[in-house]
């Protein structure tokens, strides 16, 4: 498959993890935490009608292990939610995000919670990325009173808008508009801050993203449209869908990066870059080249469209996690007893989230009448036959 030449068609991986600033191996303790790395990203960016920015990304150790912790946390928390919907206790659409960890982390690394993010029904770890809490989120997904949207949204509607999380949206493509218009919310404040606009390749050809796109340019709108590309639209790959799948460059007028979105710190610097370049120019594509180990949803087992080697061989050669993981060992940061050790810490902590939220009550049924009608207009809902008044907003 064209998805595994990566690493093959580039530098052998080892090189790849050698830093780019002479560095003395030793174990690098908390005192050294802070100490800056320079590190080459995967491959080279692919640019439309812009220059790209340097492959030379700087970090540190202790963003390193940060990064590491929190992917991993992500992972475990999609497969605990695979085992809670088999288990019933998840209901509705669930769509898990395993494999892409590096988008929503390195596009975190890069911004504030000034900055807005929007985006489809993959959303669990945007909203985790955000800063929203473990507990929350099972409480969501297994429509309870503690979860982010009170349990009415479910997985498919996570919001956390103190953050500058607006969801998690249903309907294809339509998360794009919306996107856009939180920028031009932004520059008519004058905030100097941007908005993140993600959607899936499976959405690319959605007539509304070229409709707010062309908005977005003539008003030079704050807005990084953001295409996940999985590679497969529900069950569909990208070259049965669209014509031209070079998605970083549908913008036509508008430029366009091509990032490795398997790679967190290349993730990082394109978005900090697209940040840099619309607050002063106007919109920006960034097209992440990741990979979903799941199935669309989970009724989809993944498997009849696609090959189990093809998923197999993503894993070993590009998985967002191990190549941090390499990154860490190679320069001595930490031992892998203490990766391991991580690892535990995240299951512990991904199951006492599950059994608090687990204590959640359900939502009271009068919340079936709330957040429809604007409240102070004394709205009275009554039974089906019209005798029977059941609720009525204050």
């Amino acid at each position: 498959m064209a998805l595994l030449h990566r690493v093959n068609n580039s530098k052998s991986l080892s090189s790849l993890l050698r830093p780019l600033t002479s560095a003395t191996h030793h174990r690098l303790f908390s005192s050294d935490s802070s100490k800056t790395l320079t590190i080459e990203t995967s491959i080279p960016f692919k640019s439309h009608i812009i220059e790209p920015p340097s492959r030379s990304v700087d970090t540190t150790p202790s963003e390193l292990m940060d990064y590491f912790r929190s992917m991993a946390l992500m992972r475990r928390m999609e497969i605990a939610s695979d085992s809670l919907y088999k288990a019933k206790l998840i209901r509705g659409f669930c769509h898990l995000y395993d494999g892409q960890e590096a988008v929503a982390v390195g596009m975190e690394a890069a911004i504030t919670k000034k900055d807005n993010i929007i985006t489809a029904y993959r959303d669990h770890c945007i909203y985790l990325s955000r800063g929203g809490s473990l507990v929350s989120a099972f409480a969501e997904l297994m429509g309870r009173q503690d979860g982010c949207s009170r349990g009415k949204g479910g997985s498919m509607h996570f919001y956390k808008k103190d953050s500058g999380f607006y969801g998690g949206h249903g309907i294809v493509g339509a998360q794009v508009p919306l996107g856009v218009g939180l920028a031009f919310a932004q520059k008519y404040n004058k905030e100097d801050t941007v908005s993140f606009a993600l959607y899936g390749d499976g959405a690319a050809n959605q007539g509304q993203l070229f409709e707010a796109l062309n908005m977005a340019a003539l008003w030079d709108l704050p807005a990084i449209l953001v295409c996940e590309n999985n590679h497969y639209g529900m069950g569909t790959a990208e070259w049965r869908a669209a014509k031209s799948p070079a998605y970083y460059k549908r913008g036509d007028y508008v430029p366009g990066l091509k990032v490795d979105g398997m790679d967190v710190l290349a993730v990082k610097q394109a978005c900090k870059f697209a940040k840099e370049y619309v607050l002063k120019n106007g919109p920006i594509i960034l097209e992440m080249d990741t990979y979903r180990y799941h199935g669309h949803s989970m009724s989809d087992p993944g498997s009849t469209y696609r090959t189990r080697d093809e998923i197999s061989g993503i894993r070993q050669e590009r998985d967002p996690i191990e190549r941090v993981r390499k990154l860490i060992l190679a320069h001595d940061i930490a031992a892998e007893k203490e990766l391991k050790d991580i690892e535990k810490e995240v299951r512990k902590e991904v199951d006492d989230a599950i059994a608090k939220a687990k204590e959640s009550p359900m939502p009271d049924n009068s919340e079936l009448f709330t957040n429809i009608y604007v409240k102070g207009y004394g709205v009275e809902s009554f039974g089906a036959d019209r005798k029977v008044l059941r609720t009525a907003l204050p």
